[in-house]
């Protein structure tokens, strides 16, 4: 089960590494952007357009690989201190209230917006030269499945730790903040407190 597991964070993880690239796009298309308005004084009108969608597709694809990271946003003041089986039980029920019900409509409702886009070759009415999004739509129910498979992988792993009390290992990559040693500090000044009480 574990190769599954880390087979499904590949697939997000090389879908996420590589649409990251896009950063790099829209930097050098921003800059000439910039130089080309106030140093040439000849703006583009699609360069707007264009630069939204970009991040769009940047942002929509990277779901997929950030969830299969733990990255996404949570209340972890608390719960980092929840034991194992705790963490699961809570992760396992919003899964299923919100997380599948919401991406299972992310799915549905894109697939209909992209049909319906490319059914009518839609191009942004942002700018009267707006480029086509019917391209961009689709990725709509493209990053929707990669989340879904993401998801399923992370029901699976909740399961796992729910049994073993313990969370199967995943793939890693560069943390901005060292949550281990964070929560391995608080638990030493903790231990300091407890056992500086229990000396008076």
């Amino acid at each position: 089960m574990q190769r599954w597991l880390l087979c499904i964070d590949r697939i997000s993880a090389f879908f996420g590494k590589a649409f990251a690239w896009l950063i790099v796009a829209l930097t050098l298309l921003i800059s000439a952007e910039v130089f080309s308005r106030y140093v040439l004084n000849s703006p583009n009108d699609w360069v707007w357009d264009t630069t939204y969608i970009m991040y769009g597709v940047l942002f929509m694809m990277a779901g997929a690989y950030t969830l299969s990271r733990n990255g996404h946003v949570r209340g972890d003041v608390l719960y980092g201190f929840f034991p194992v089986r705790v963490q699961a039980g809570l992760d396992l029920l919003l899964y299923f209230v919100f997380f599948i019900p919401g991406v299972v409509a992310l799915v549905w409702a894109g697939t209909s917006f992209a049909e319906t886009s490319w059914a009518i070759r839609e191009h942004s009415s942002v700018t009267a030269s707006g480029p086509p999004v019917y391209h961009f739509k689709t990725f709509i129910p493209i990053a929707g499945a990669l989340l879904l498979l993401q998801g399923i992988a992370e029901i699976v792993r909740c399961v796992i730790a729910l049994r073993s009390g313990a969370w199967p290992a995943r793939l890693h990559d560069v943390e901005e903040v060292d949550v281990d040693r964070l929560r391995r500090s608080v638990q030493a000044q903790g231990d300091a407190m407890h056992a500086r009480d229990g000396a008076q």
